[in-house]
């Protein structure tokens, strides 16, 4: 169905497309790459009769589409069909590719995704960035960003654009990260000090996270919370298949939301926050065990063997999960919790507590908590696929 007159449309990407000829052209050029990488491989005429254009007007979007390295023919299609058979069409494996990159408390990491979905290049470092000055740590980002870049420009690939996931507040529609507590980091503009060459998206690794499991996940619903946690505690609220962003962008700091308002002190400058009680060096700490590399192994091992320590501190963070989890369900309603992050790990043990919890004190029917199949990798593959839906957003502007 076209839009109604004066309508205008946004993509993943943000980007608003006219409702002109020129607009109508590249929303109909999007209609086709969303339907070939929903469905593909297809032949023009499956194409034509899915999205409602002529075969013919669909073959000349096809061959613009082709033309851009965007789309490949894979020759006749499958026999077996009535009619004449038509050359199978598929998203190109050599065209360009999104890059994503995340910024940790102890880690950096970049990858590169095509627009099939297929993780081309990828590497990572671990390093300790809390209370480390901005300007080094993103200078280290650039080095593994480029080293990237390299890597799939060689295969003949072409970077689109670049996303970074960081752990802290976002400031809306800009590159600015207004507070990080676990890195120590306030008004940091990553645009100014990364300086890309490439389009550059900054967000919350929360809402990466979340977008990962929307578009990734095995069977996400449209409306779900999901909920991560590394050092800190995330979440991000999916309405309707978008993020509910918060009208300066800062929605979904569930790790700062008081759970016992005369507990500890926190970084964030509040006392009793979930991270307190539920972020990974908290459960450590009540554990009696370092941190460091492998603690979430160390963690698995030690409460499948039974160790009581372990999971007395692994019931206590169910128990702080699930209390702050009740507001959130009580307040927005969502018809799913996806649990990611080291969360999906040691979910066998927090499960049974955040259910109880939620059982307890929500006032509706139940809430369906589910466990991410994505984990730790969401925000990273979040990151980089947001540049992939942005270029089949809008195709013709990647071309």
């Amino acid at each position: 169905m076209s839009a109604p007159p004066h309508a205008t449309r946004a993509g993943a990407s943000g980007a608003r497309l006219p409702d002109t000829q020129q607009g109508m052209r590249r929303r109909n050029l999007a209609r086709v790459m969303h339907t070939v990488a929903a469905r593909g491989p297809l032949s023009r005429a499956s194409v034509a009769s899915r999205i409602g254009l002529t075969r013919a007007a669909v073959s000349t979007l096809v061959d613009e589409l082709i033309r851009s390295g965007l789309l490949e023919e894979l020759g006749p299609e499958r026999p077996g069909r009535v009619g004449r058979p038509g050359s199978a069409l598929t998203i190109s494996g050599r065209g360009p590719v999104g890059i994503g990159a995340e910024v940790g408390v102890d880690h950096l990491a970049v990858c590169a995704v095509d627009l099939r979905g297929d993780v081309r290049a990828r590497t990572s470092r671990r390093v300790g960035n809390r209370g480390r000055a901005p300007e080094p740590m993103l200078a280290d980002l650039a080095d593994l960003v480029h080293k990237v870049t390299r890597d799939v420009e060689r295969e003949g690939l072409r970077p689109a654009g670049l996303a970074v996931a960081v752990p802290g507040l976002v400031a809306r529609d800009s590159h600015t990260v207004v507070r990080a507590p676990n890195l120590g980091w306030h008004d940091t503009d990553i645009g100014e000090l990364l300086a890309p060459e490439l389009p550059l998206t900054v967000d919350n690794e929360a809402n990466f996270g979340a977008l990962a499991e929307l578009w990734l996940g095995d069977g996400a619903p449209d409306d779900f919370l999901h909920v991560s946690a590394e050092i800190g505690i995330g979440a991000a609220l999916v309405v309707e298949g978008a993020l509910l962003r918060g009208s300066r962008g800062f929605a979904g700091e569930l790790g700062h939301v008081p759970v016992r308002p005369d507990g500890p002190a926190c970084a964030c400058g509040g006392r009793g926050c979930l991270e307190r009680y539920a972020g990974e060096e908290a459960v450590l700490r009540a554990a009696g065990l370092p941190p460091g590399p492998g603690r979430v192994d160390l963690l698995t091992e030690r409460a499948a063997a039974g160790d009581a320590r372990v999971l007395g501190a692994l019931h206590d963070a169910g128990t702080a999960l699930g209390i702050a989890l009740t507001g959130a369900v009580n307040l927005l309603d969502p018809r799913a919790i996806v649990l990611g992050g080291a969360l999906s790990r040691l979910a066998p043990w927090l499960l049974p507590c955040v259910e109880g919890e939620l059982g307890q004190r929500t006032t509706g029917p139940g809430c369906t908590v589910a466990v991410s199949r994505i984990g730790s990798e969401g925000p990273l593959l979040g990151a980089a696929h947001s540049v992939v839906r942005a270029v089949l957003d809008d195709p013709a502007g990647a071309a």
